[in-house]
């Protein structure tokens, strides 16, 4: 882990040389891939400009369920700058061997149907989040945000894809968790694609 924190130390100062946020996703296969591993690398690493992103299906796709997802989600709570939702269904047919591998990111879902658990977790977050604004307020960010990254289409360890009817399907999904746990929502508009294009 020493090795670790030192490098992405590096990562992140040059990173906050240029005011940028880092973000450090939980990741099977990776030194970071449990909630209580991610947010140790960044009590180690102690940069105010690097974040932890929950990613409730990459937790999943570890063989756990919705309860112990909550838990990974409760260890990242103080270090966590914004969340990846994506969903995964356990498939019990395929022996859990400790490594996530590609037969394996094949169950990707939506959010409102896996094994991630995001009606808890999104519960958990709306009570977090005027402290996470304020903090990500305090790094130049316009707030926090989710990022939408279902791999409804396809994953591997390194990436994924959705196709445009997966991604509406996966923000349909999205939406309708976060109006039943009561958080409210922005959807970029056709007005702010203008804005962006200087139209």
């Amino acid at each position: 882990m020493n090795q670790a924190v030192d490098q992405i130390g590096q990562i992140v100062d040059l990173c906050a040389a240029e005011g940028l946020v880092y973000g450090l996703e939980i990741e099977p296969n990776l030194i970071g891939e449990t909630g209580p591993l991610l947010a140790e690398l960044a009590r180690k690493v102690k940069r105010p400009n690097m974040v932890t992103i929950y990613d409730g299906g990459n937790i999943a796709a570890q063989n756990k369920d919705a309860m112990q997802c909550l838990s990974e989600f409760n260890d990242m709570k103080k270090s966590m700058g914004w969340l990846h939702i994506k969903d995964y269904a356990v498939d019990n047919d395929l022996e859990w061997t400790g490594v996530v591998d590609e037969e394996r990111l094949k169950n990707f879902v939506p959010a409102n149907v896996g094994d991630a658990g995001h009606e808890f977790v999104l519960r958990e977050l709306r009570e977090m989040l005027p402290k996470m604004e304020k903090k990500m307020k305090k790094l130049g960010v316009p707030g926090v945000f989710l990022e939408v990254e279902p791999h409804l289409k396809g994953g591997g360890q390194f990436g994924g894809f959705s196709g445009p009817d997966g991604i509406g399907v996966a923000v349909r999904a999205l939406c309708s968790v976060l109006d039943y746990v009561g958080i409210d929502y922005d959807l970029r508009t056709f007005k702010d694609i203008q804005e962006l294009r200087g139209f």
